[in-house]
């Protein structure tokens, strides 16, 4: 047995997953075993997305390995949620809509390229700062209406990425086609890099909302 299918099973067997929640969410379940039936990728730590509220001492932003989760749910939520997990902040607390995540290893550098995919649906909004909360309860509101629209959207990429990702593993690829979809797919990773450099460059208000890529597996089927 080789030692990426060593590792695999080991992984698999213990059921372990490295996100912080220690296991994997039914929601995305599905997409986690796609990976790990296929003998080219082995997932480590993945996500569903999740709509949360972090605490944290940093006046300009707070950083998740050193925060208190003071609200976190991977389901719609709801506005009384959020202002609870106020109360209980003490200082700083960032309101965050963060998309689905998958962490894979994969056992040629090639697959790894293939799966170099990026999704920036976000949302990341300053809500307290030194303890005392900066916006009205109808701005509050009106932030999880647009976390909820961003959490439907979600489940449909994710629904769309499983399916392409189905499709991609059982469609048969030869090495000539592999090269051009392992380019096609480093130019699409470097222009998307380069749009976001750019648009880190112009700046941005209190309120990051982005929407400019979507996860899919199409440079795979050859539907670029």
């Amino acid at each position: 047995m080789d030692s990426f299918r060593e590792r695999k099973e080991q992984r698999l067997q213990a059921g372990a997953d490295r996100s912080r929640a220690g296991g994997v969410d039914p929601e995305i379940r599905a997409l986690v075993d796609t990976l790990n039936r296929s003998e080219r990728f082995s997932t480590t730590s993945s996500c569903s997305g999740r709509v949360l509220l972090l605490a944290g001492s940093d006046q300009t932003k707070v950083q998740k390995q050193n925060c208190l989760w003071l609200f976190v749910t991977h389901q719609k939520c709801r506005k009384e949620d959020v202002i609870a997990g106020l109360l209980k902040a003490e200082d700083n607390a960032v309101f965050k809509f963060e998309p689905f995540v998958l962490h894979v290893q994969c056992r040629t550098l090639e697959d790894a390229q293939l799966l170099a995919v990026r999704s920036t649906h976000c949302l990341e909004v300053p809500l307290c700062r030194q303890g005392t909360v900066l916006v009205s309860e109808e701005y509050i509101d009106y932030l999880v209406q647009v976390a909820n629209q961003k959490m439907e959207e979600n489940e449909k990429r994710r629904k769309r990425f499983c399916a392409g990702l189905e499709a991609a593993l059982s469609a048969p690829v030869t090495s000539e086609q592999l090269d051009e979809k392992v380019n096609i797919a480093a130019s699409v990773y470097t222009r998307r890099r380069r749009q976001r450099a750019t648009k880190k460059e112009r700046g941005n208000g209190g309120a990051t909302a982005h929407s400019d890529g979507e996860s899919d597996l199409a440079f795979l089927m050859g539907n670029t």
